[in-house]
C-alpha cells in the first residue's frame, strides 16, 4: 500500500474504531444522553489527524467549566427576561462561531454552542434536567477524549506525515457574515428545544452540527450538500436498525458501528472516489449517529420506534429546509450589496 493511501486508511480506521467504541460504551454504562460522545468522537478524529495534548485537553477541561457555568447562569434570565435572554443566548452564538471562523479552535466553538443551547433548553424546563445535560456534557467529552487516544495509539498517524495545517482565516466582514448566518440556523431548534427539551434535545444536537456545516457550504450547493446529507443519514439509520436486530447485543452494536464508520471514512478521506465534499460524509455520520441512538433508546422505553424515528425525521429535515433557506437568504443579499 503506498505510503498516502495507508495515512488515509488509518485515518478512515481511527474514525471508525473511535465511534464505534464510544458509541458501545455510552449505552453499556446507560449514560443519560448516550449519543453525546459518539458524536464528539466523530468531530474529534476527523479534524484532529494528532492526539489532544496536556495543554489542549485543560482547555477542552476550561471550555467544559465556562459553557456549563455559563449556560446555568442564562437560565434566571431565561425565566424571568424571556427576551434579553434569546437576545443574550443569540449573542453568544454568534460569538462562538466566529471564533471558529477567525482561526480559533472549531472543536472549542462546536462544543461551546452544543453546551449552551443544552443546558440553556434543559435549564428553562427543570433545573434538575439541566444538571443532567451537564452530567451527559462532562462524561461524553471526557469519554471522547480517552477513546480518541486510544485509537490514535492503535492506528497511529506515520512520523513522515506532517501535521494538519490550521484551517484558512476569513477576513472580519467575511467571518461576521458567516456566523451570523450560522446563529441564525441553530436559534430555531434552540427555541423549539424550550417547549419540551427532553424530546427535541436530538433536534439541538442536529442543528448544531448543520450550523458547524453551514460555515463551510455556499448557496449553490447548499441543498445538495445539507439535504442530502440528511437524508443519506437517515437512510444509513435505517439499514443500521434493521441490521441490528438480526443480532440484539452491544457487541453486534460494536461491529455493526465499525462497519459503517468504515464504510463512511473511506468516502469522507477519499480514498474512495466520491463527488461530495467531506462535510457531506460528516454531517451524515452524524446524523445516522443520532437517529440511531435516539430509536435505541424509544425501543427501550418501549415507544414506537417506527413513528418517533418519523416524526424525528420530519423534523431534522425541516430544519435543514430552513438552514438552506437561511444559505440562499445570505447570499442573495450578499449579491445585492
Amino acid at each position: 500500500m503506498q505510503p498516502g493511501l495507508q495515512c488515509l486508511g488509518y485515518r478512515a480506521l481511527r474514525v471508525a474504531l473511535g465511534t464505534a467504541l464510544c458509541l458501545a460504551i455510552s449505552f453499556a454504562l446507560d449514560l443519560s444522553i448516550p449519543v453525546v460522545a459518539p458524536v464528539f468522537a466523530v468531530f474529534l478524529l476527523a479534524t484532529q489527524n494528532r492526539p489532544l495534548s496536556l495543554k489542549a485537553s485543560l482547555v477542552f477541561a476550561i471550555v467544559v467549566a465556562l459553557t456549563t457555568g455559563s449556560g446555568l447562569l442564562l437560565v434566571p434570565v431565561l425565566r424571568y427576561y424571556p427576551i434579553a435572554g434569546v437576545l443574550l443566548i443569540g449573542l453568544t452564538l454568534f460569538f462562538a462561531f466566529r471564533y471558529g471562523l477567525r482561526g480559533g479552535n472549531n472543536l472549542v466553538a462546536t462544543f461551546l454552542v452544543a453546551g449552551l443551547t443544552m443546558i440553556s433548553a434543559a435549564g428553562t424546563a427543570d433545573f434538575q434536567l439541566a444538571m443532567t445535560v451537564v452530567g451527559a456534557l462532562v462524561k461524553g467529552l471526557l469519554l471522547a477524549i480517552l477513546v480518541s487516544a486510544f485509537s490514535h495509539c492503535v492506528f497511529p498517524e506515520p512520523v513522515s506525515e506532517r501535521p494538519k495545517p490550521p484551517h484558512r482565516i476569513m477576513s472580519d466582514d467575511h467571518a461576521t457574515l458567516i456566523a451570523l448566518r450560522a446563529a441564525l440556523v441553530v436559534m430555531p431548534a434552540w427555541l423549539l428545544a424550550m417547549s419540551d427539551p427532553a424530546s427535541y434535545m436530538p433536534i439541538i444536537m442536529k442543528s448544531v452540527s448543520l450550523g458547524r456545516q453551514s460555515c463551510g457550504t455556499s448557496a449553490r450547493g447548499a441543498a445538495r450538500e445539507l439535504l442530502g446529507s440528511t437524508l443519506f443519514g437517515g437512510l444509513l439509520a435505517i439499514l443500521f436498525w434493521f441490521s441490528l436486530r438480526l443480532f440484539v447485543n452491544i457487541w453486534m452494536f460494536f461491529l455493526w458501528m465499525l462497519l459503517f464508520g468504515l464504510l463512511v471514512g473511506r468516502k469522507l478521506y477519499r480514498i474512495s472516489q466520491t463527488r461530495y465534499t467531506p462535510g457531506f460524509w460528516l454531517n451524515s455520520l452524524v446524523t445516522m449517529i443520532i437517529l440511531l441512538g435516539q430509536s435505541v433508546q424509544d425501543s427501550v422505553a418501549g415507544k414506537d420506534v417506527y413513528s418517533a424515528f418519523a416524526v424525528r425525521m420530519g423534523l431534522f429535515l425541516a430544519v435543514t429546509v430552513y438552514a438552506c433557506l437561511m444559505l440562499q437568504l445570505f447570499e442573495q443579499r450578499s449579491r445585492t450589496r
